[in-house]
């Protein structure tokens, strides 16, 4: 069965950094594709970061330069690193994975970034 546990995630002032992590069970990292997605308050889901089987990533527009994901094979475990963090940086964050990038999903972790 697969697992992915999303953590890391907390409360920070705007300007601040913090450090997601998606860790996974029963299922490889380490050429696969995993996703960042996230959910503000009272809007829909949307893409923050991609780290593809070839080590590629893409970034969604509004966190180009200040996010950055990466993947630590020998840990199962993808990370991502944010910084410079703003208020509409709110909302529930979510790792996902597998050959679309979206077959698995982890239950999320909260980010609240205050003014």
């Amino acid at each position: 069965q697969v697992q992915l546990v999303e953590s890391g995630g907390g409360s920070v002032q705007a300007g601040g950094s913090l450090r997601l992590s998606c860790a996974a069970s029963g299922y490889t990292f380490s050429r696969s594709c995993i996703r960042w997605f996230r959910q503000p308050p009272g809007k829909e889901r949307e893409e923050v970061a991609t780290i593809y089987g070839n080590g590629g990533a893409g970034y969604a527009v509004a966190v180009q330069g200040r996010f950055s994901i990466s993947r630590d094979n020998a840990k199962n475990t993808v990370f991502l690193q944010m910084n410079s963090l703003k208020p509409e940086d709110t909302a529930m964050y979510y790792c996902a994975a597998g050959p679309s990038c979206v077959n698995y999903w982890g239950q999320g972790t909260q980010v609240t970034v205050s003014s």
